[in-house]
């Protein structure tokens, strides 16, 4: 492939790359100024991601996702194995807590919010699957850390307890508990993590949920080692 059409893929990936859970529609106006392209090349790229699925565009001229990366994210998930064996687990954790259940993988030296269920609470901690976060902040992130390469005073008092716990690290208004999912050599497959609003989801009521969420951890564990 040619310098001049790997810059062209460049190019389109990163319009993709400039959406995020908060942005669901961009206009040209954002793309060019989120990417750094003219408008003029974000126009002719956008084109050819639309006429493949990858983008759609309004009336009102606004860009949003499309349809294939619902496809290949599906796919993705899929390449797992995990879906059918986590998420009655995250029902299970929800029905129980009434918060929000996620599962995480890691991703590079980021984490992957895989699958989620939202708490039904109308104030919530509210996360889309295929989110990428950092492992610097949050509980699942230190679990992720901690089973991976991280050598600091949290890593090691993480691997200790075997569990996590975060408040206000990532979002001021967000606590978390996440628990280590491993198979049986002990090796990390990801984090199983329950969050919410501070204000609800308190250190008691975290610990409260403890034994539920290492109980369905350790479930996970056994059935994808199998």
């Amino acid at each position: 492939m040619s310098e001049q059409n790997v810059t062209a893929v460049e190019r389109a990936l990163g319009i993709l790359d400039a959406f995020t859970d908060q942005d669901h529609d961009l206009s040209l106006k954002d793309l060019s100024e989120r990417t750094g392209m003219y408008k003029s090349t974000i126009s002719r790229l956008a084109g050819t991601l639309e006429s493949c699925g990858f983008l759609m565009i309004s009336g009102r001229g606004r860009y949003r996702l499309g349809p294939a990366l619902w496809r290949l994210g599906s796919i993705y998930r899929r390449s797992y194995g995990m879906d059918d064996i986590v998420r009655p687990h995250l029902s299970i954790l929800v029905s129980e807590s009434g918060e929000t259940a996620s599962f995480y993988v890691p991703e590079g030296a980021n984490r992957l919010c895989l699958f989620r269920e939202n708490s039904p609470s109308s104030l919530r901690h509210h996360l889309e699957e295929g989110a990428i976060l950092p492992c610097e902040f949050g509980a699942a992130g230190h679990v992720i850390r901690a089973w991976g390469d991280g050598v600091d005073d949290r890593s090691l008092q993480v691997l200790e307890d075997k569990f996590a716990l975060s408040e206000g690290e990532r979002d001021p208004d967000v606590s978390a508990i996440a628990v280590p999912v491993l198979d049986r050599q002990k090796h990390l497959l990801g984090a199983l993590a329950l969050s919410g609003p501070i204000s609800r989801f308190t250190p008691e009521k975290r610990l409260k949920c403890l034994a539920s969420l290492q109980s369905r951890a350790a479930d996970c564990g056994k059935r994808m080692s199998s």
